[in-house]
């Protein structure tokens, strides 16, 4: 262990002489409290540490202590429910300590080592243990299993860097603690239950797949019209108040990743708290049970220590990756990394760094890399396939998306879901604009969103160019009127608007409107682009605009998303005909007149 004297004290920046011997990146304990930091820079005998703590009342000349490892976070059973801060200390054992007001120095287990777990070993390894057979000790091999809660098995594998040898002992069916060595190799090696990684380093894998499997989000504008992969970054910018708390919400709930892990970085305390009040009355819409049974928490607020909130979204990363190499699918929430990003600038105003643009570090871009590049579908070290989806909400000031942090997040992501302050205000939810949004994944994801139905691509793209044209119309309209468009041009700023509330809109309190299946959300989309056809060949047939308009099947289509439930689907067909009767009878009235046939034209 290294010792040394803190010289300089800057808020969360400290020097301290005499850490010449110390690594970079260390962890070390300042002042009496043991104060936890981390060693950033290194010049000659002297280092700068960022604390994680408040450091009020520290003094020049306090000791400083290298712990002579790199800040790590303690992986095993017993994660999944926790409320973690961006250390991983548990907020609810720190509480039971100290009461609501955290104490300098504070510690608690990142994992109960009191509890024990259930553990089941790997029936294969023992079999062939009592055969007498060689089993190789190599990383991600599986030893047994732990039923870490009702949704969610925790894997026990032998860790990344595991220095091999043969399997020599296999700790049987039984009750252990985290820290129980469950294993041994034959050369000398122990495999406990729980281990430790460095946060800031990304867990291994054997290799990197295709993004060609979509997250299932149930939210109809995300799933069609900007698809996330499996293993895909994402960037959800708004400014204050217009929903993207409440997007990751309803992601979190509805979205076909097994483990969820929150990060609320930097986010007002009332704000935090609604989200540690209300995942836990969540009901998991799979198993019908609590949906924080495969969740984690890490609550840094905007008024604990800045250094925390920089290194929270590394620990939330790493935990993902931990559940990511078990095979399962993790879906992560940055809430957000503006505030994670405003930490970056005030840490290196601290340490007289040149700023870059709007003050922030001129490694403002790298740090944001990092961050999203561990974003990804992997082959995993097991052989298993597991993912880690990133959804990171920024926070741009006055809705401003040139800001550094927007333009430099839109570098490493591949999927914009842009808030519109305007649809926020009209009570339009998820306020995500279709304008300013796109997804990269798109291309990617055709072969498996056609296998659902076969025209999502050409009624997707039908879709959004109406969109587009009924903007143009409407800067046209708000001069003029719309009586002075002719009616096919009104017709496509009626089924804009048909698409806009019936399936666009989505109410999360409508039991049958929040969560909509991918079958359900192809055929909405492609009955409004097969009325905006038919309509329109009425029209070119002579019929008035309000002939259609008139027609009861204008109004159901806007109400078809509430009416037909998810699994039945049927309502869908019957509506259909419905509306195609209506049309072609209105055809056949017009049709004498002209001596066409409309029926030609599909």
């Amino acid at each position: 262990m290294v010792e040394g004297r803190v010289k300089r004290i800057s808020g969360p920046i400290i020097r301290a002489e005499g850490l010449g011997g110390a690594g970079l990146f260390d962890v070390v304990e300042v002042g009496e409290k043991r104060i936890t930091g981390e060693i950033v820079r290194l010049e000659r005998d002297e280092a700068v540490i960022q604390v994680y703590e408040d450091e009020t009342g520290l003094r020049i000349g306090a000791p400083v202590n290298s712990t002579g490892r790199p800040l790590s976070a303690l992986l095993g059973p017993g994660l999944i429910g926790t409320i973690y801060d961006g250390i991983q200390r548990p907020l609810e054992a720190l509480f039971k300590q100290s009461g609501p007001f955290m104490e300098a120095g504070a510690r608690g287990d990142p994992l109960d080592g009191q509890k024990s777990w259930h553990f089941v070993p790997e029936s294969s390894l023992v079999e062939k243990l009592r055969k007498g057979e060689t089993v190789e000790v190599v990383p991600g091999l599986p030893l047994g299993t732990v039923k870490e809660s009702e949704s969610i098995t925790c894997k026990i594998m032998a860790p990344p860097g595991v220095r091999g040898g043969g399997l020599s002992t296999l700790s049987g069916e039984g009750d252990y603690p985290v820290n129980a060595v469950i294993a041994k190799t034959s050369l000398g090696g122990e495999i406990p239950m729980a281990q430790w990684w460095p946060v800031r380093m990304p867990r291994p894998s054997l290799d990197r797949l295709s993004p060609d499997q979509p997250l299932i989000t149930g939210e109809r504008v995300i799933d069609v019209f900007f698809p996330l992969s499996k293993g895909g970054a994402a960037a959800i910018p708004g400014g204050f108040g217009t929903g993207k708390t409440m997007t990751q919400h309803a992601i979190a709930k509805w979205c076909d990743a097994q483990v969820i892990i929150y990060i609320g970085c930097g986010e007002r305390g009332n704000e935090m708290t609604d989200v540690l009040t209300e995942f836990p009355r969540l009901t998991d819409p799979r198993s019908g049970r609590s949906l924080l049974e495969r969740t984690i928490l890490i609550a840094n607020t905007s008024n604990m220590p800045v250094a925390a909130r920089e290194v929270s979204i590394y620990t939330g990363v790493t935990l993902a990756e931990f559940y990511r190499d078990m095979g399962y699918h993790v879906a992560i929430m940055a809430d957000s990394t503006s505030r994670w990003a405003e930490a970056l600038r005030e840490l290196s105003g601290r340490m007289e760094e040149m700023p870059a643009e709007e003050g922030f570090p001129a490694y403002l871009p790298t740090r944001l890399a990092e961050f999203y590049e561990r974003a990804g579908r992997v082959k995993t070290l097991s052989g298993l396939e597991g993912s880690v989806s990133i959804i990171g909400a920024v926070s741009p000031p006055g809705g401003d998306f040139s800001e550094p942090v927007t333009q430099h997040t839109k570098r490493f992501i591949r999927c914009f879901w842009a808030l519109d302050r305007d649809l926020a205000n009209a009570r339009h939810y998820p306020a995500i604009s279709w304008i300013d949004s796109y997804s990269e994944y798109a291309e990617e994801l055709k072969p498996w969103w056609e296998k659902v139905g076969p025209l999502w691509a050409q009624v997707r793209q039908e879709a959004l160019d109406l969109l587009k044209r009924e903007q143009r119309l409407a800067e046209i309209v708000r001069l003029i009127g719309p009586d002075a468009l002719p009616d096919d041009q009104r017709l496509v700023l009626i089924t804009a608007e048909i698409l806009k509330n019936g399936f666009l809109q989505q109410n999360s309190y409508d039991e049958v409107d929040m969560y909509c299946v991918p079958a359900k959300q192809i055929r909405l989309l492609e009955l409004i682009m097969d009325f905006h056809r038919r309509a329109l060949g009425c029209i070119k047939l002579g019929a008035p605009l309000t002939k259609i308009t008139s027609l009861p099947i204008r109004e159901n289509l806007s109400r078809l998303k509430s009416l037909v439930k998810n699994d039945e689907l049927s309502g869908m067909e019957d509506f259909e005909r419905e509306m195609r009767g209506a049309l072609e009878e209105l055809e056949r009235s017009y049709r004498d007149i002209d001596g066409l046939s409309l029926r030609e034209g599909f």
